[in-house]
């Protein structure tokens, strides 16, 4: 796979993008490359559209940076493994740090569910998919994780695909290696990582999930970690032993 060039400022436009085509920037845009990242006319940068791949453009414009001239492409567009990140929302700046975070771990799809202690009951979905854009700009990650909106717990289970692997976290689970725990199972039709809210599934939550066909009840160890943590570590866990760190990425 081609190198990323991280000298380069990335940003992403959605538009489509081919060679030679100019793209006209938005207000915000423009005040970020000029502004922040103090770049002028005639600079250039990496942009990708989350469909077309990494493209090479360059910055135009005398009173405000306001266009960029596309090049040609530096990389093809990838695909993200099918890794659903399900996870009951937290508060303000700990759900940017989730969604990041997830989005760095290499997830395709972001859905808020919400449980019987699920503390946060409305989920900007504006904010999250800025957040997931800005991930992406920084960390190399040519596709844009979809973000879905707010659905209850029994709804979300009852319209999962039951080909798909179930990993849920409990910290009620006897602790064990989550890696072997793992190794024992095949992800042939993706994978869905709930995370549950600060105060655990409730029991009747818990006895339904069980109750999941392909589902995989695990330990993230010892201590109870906070919910933000738990996804890194769960999502850390099942990219290494079934997802495209492996190589055999289920798609």
């Amino acid at each position: 796979m081609p190198s990323h060039d991280f000298r380069k400022p990335r940003l992403f436009v959605d538009t489509a993008l081919e060679s030679g085509m100019t793209v006209t920037l938005e207000r915000d845009q423009s005040n970020y490359l000029g502004n922040v990242l103090r770049l002028k006319d005639g600079d250039s940068i990496l942009v990708f559209n989350g469909r077309d791949g990494e493209w090479l453009a360059w910055i135009t414009g005398r009173k405000r940076l306001d266009r960029l001239e596309i090049e040609s492409r530096t990389l093809p567009q990838d695909r993200l493994p099918d890794l659903a990140y399900v996870f009951a929302p937290l508060k303000h700046a700990r759900l940017d740090y989730m969604v990041q975070k997830a989005v760095e771990m290499g997830v395709s799809s972001l859905q808020p569910v919400l449980t019987r202690f699920t503390q946060v009951a409305r989920v900007n979905g504006e904010r999250m998919r800025a957040n997931v854009i800005e991930a992406a700009e920084q960390c190399g990650i040519l596709g844009i994780a979809e973000v879905a909106e707010p659905v209850a717990f029994d709804r979300f289970l009852s319209h999962r695909k039951p080909e798909r692997l179930l990993v849920f976290c409990d910290e009620a689970a006897d602790v064990a290696d989550p890696l072997s725990v793992l190794q024992g199972n095949k992800a042939t039709g993706g994978i869905d990582v709930l995370i549950g809210p600060e105060g655990g599934f409730a029991e009747e939550e818990r006895t339904v999930l069980l109750r999941q066909p392909n589902a995989l009840r695990l330990s993230l160890g010892p201590r109870i970690l906070r919910a933000d943590t738990a996804g890194v570590a769960a999502l850390a866990l099942v990219q290494a032993v079934l997802g495209d760190w492996t190589g055999h990425s289920a798609r």
